[in-house]
């Protein structure tokens, strides 16, 4: 709904995105990676233009850039307020016209295959061969081998009860690197945007920083604007400060939702720069030219991830990492809005040349991956149960490890997630597979090794906010890995 941040304007500069940036990140930003993905950005903003992704101008045919949280200028490049689906349209054209792409949908990947998978009594460095992959729909493992791996499997945000994530959100990528012996990093800070539509029938449904970047007031149930009394940039403030005070807003009053008064713009302003989310809202019964819109803070994008290079490379040769599901330095404790769709770009971009440039480096198995051996057992009664797995992990991270932790309830959550993994263990071994199963599997590693990093931050850092540990320290001024 947001867009891409770029300087593409002569009143910006990279110095301006950089400090927004690192301002943003609460110190844990690697400067290089942030000096890069800045100065990179224009020529891969002009790459997506050349693919046919049309980005709003105005009449005078200069960009139509949006300001959004954090952000000292205008320099959110948009598509009204479906920017993502643009690309990915647009993207995908490309993608299904190219005689060397085979798609393979209604597939899952499993396990990748690695040097320790083929041989675990190897020594040395650990290779990645390709992955295992479901076909759910044939219900058959089929042995994938590649020259190159590259995990693009997006966030995790389907680990809390609440999330802005679409339903395979479930950290698949980093729960299989991490099983096939790679470092992750700063899973503890999970961004919980400030405002997810609140109504019974509205699942998953944001209402983008873009609103509030127009001009939109952040305002409590009694119509008071309260943001101003926490920072100096109001409901513009950074996401983390603001999901904070949202939190701290409803506790206090007691209220189901704050909400976003946006009702200073005409109707024709709205629908035509919000259309997609005044259809929505007015789908509710909430017309956003005359009624505030309820919100609530839901989880939202995963600043942690793989531990990657700039290039994308893993502690796994021939394994790579990109976007939402790596962690490369470039978000630090908090990204800053619409950072991440320019991460996406720049960093996959930087992954491709770095496998052209390295074809003769292309992994080759020692020999032909043994078939996927799997069981047999099916009991439809056993779903429900992976059902309520799963639903028990999301309402326990929501509950433990959400915006506001303490050290107390981490360890219960801890406990908790050590007894379920457990469990589901047995079930992944003994019955039969299903995506529903191979996610929860990863559901639980990435929830379980999430409280394995919010336990080891001793301290209040960007989205990290820890009531025993209010302030931030110095001796915690480093990536968390594990």
């Amino acid at each position: 709904q947001g867009g891409v941040a770029a300087v593409v304007d002569s009143h910006d500069s990279f110095a301006n995105h950089v400090s927004d940036t690192l301002n943003a990140g609460a110190g844990l930003c690697h400067k290089d990676t942030v000096h890069e993905a800045i100065s990179c950005a224009p020529d891969r903003i002009q790459e997506l233009v050349d693919w046919g992704v049309q980005f709003d101008s105005k009449e005078n045919n200069d960009w139509d850039l949006t300001r959004e949280g954090g952000h000292s200028e205008r320099r959110i490049l948009h598509i009204q307020d479906y920017t993502g689906k643009a690309i990915q349209d647009a993207l995908m054209e490309k993608v299904l016209a190219h005689p060397n792409i085979e798609v393979l949908e209604n597939h899952i990947a499993i396990d990748l295959i690695t040097t320790r998978k083929l041989s675990p009594e190897s020594v040395g460095r650990n290779k990645c061969f390709g992955a295992y992959l479901f076909d759910f729909k044939n219900h058959e493992v089929t042995t994938t081998t590649a020259g190159w791996t590259v995990l693009a499997t997006g966030g995790a945000g389907k680990v809390y009860l609440y999330t802005s994530n679409w339903s395979g959100a479930t950290g698949d990528g980093i729960a299989m690197a991490y099983r096939a012996g790679a470092r992750i990093a700063n899973l503890e800070f999970m961004q919980f945007h400030p405002t997810c539509l609140y109504h019974p029938s509205a699942r998953n449904f944001l209402i983008s920083e873009a609103v509030r970047g127009e001009g939109g007031e952040l305002i409590n149930h009694r119509g008071e604007a309260f943001m101003k009394k926490n920072h100096p940039m109001g409901s513009l403030a950074p996401r983390d400060i603001v999901a904070r005070s949202i939190d701290a807003e409803m506790k206090q009053s007691g209220a189901e939702s704050v909400y976003i008064d946006i009702t200073r713009h005409s109707k024709d302003f709205l629908q035509e720069r919000f259309p997609q989310i005044f259809q929505r809202c007015l789908k509710y019964g909430i017309d956003m030219s005359k009624d505030p819109i309820p919100v609530v803070p839901a989880a939202h994008y995963l600043c942690g991830g793989v531990l990657t290079s700039l290039n994308g490379t893993t502690d796994i040769d021939n394994l790579m990492a990109v976007g939402e599901t790596s962690c490369n330095g470039f978000h630090g404790a908090n990204r800053l809005a619409s950072n991440s769709l320019l991460d996406c770009t720049v960093f996959s971009h930087k992954a491709a040349q770095f496998c052209f440039d390295n074809s003769e480096k292309k992994a080759i198995p020692p020999h032909q991956p043994q078939p996927w051996h799997f069981h047999k057992n099916q009991d439809t009664d056993e779903m429900i149960v992976i059902s309520h797995m799963w639903d028990e992990i999301r309402q326990l991270m929501w509950n433990y490890v959400g915006i506001v932790r303490s050290t107390k309830r981490l360890q219960r959550a801890q406990h908790r997630l050590q007894t379920l993994m457990s469990e589901i263990r047995e079930y992944y071994w003994n019955f039969q597979l299903h995506p529903d199963i191979i996610e929860l599997r990863n559901l639980a590693t990435v929830a379980s090794l999430t409280v394995k990093c919010a336990l080891k931050r001793k301290e209040s850092r960007g989205i990290h906010y820890n009531i025993n540990y209010p302030e931030q320290s110095e001796k915690f001024l480093k990536d968390t890995i594990l």
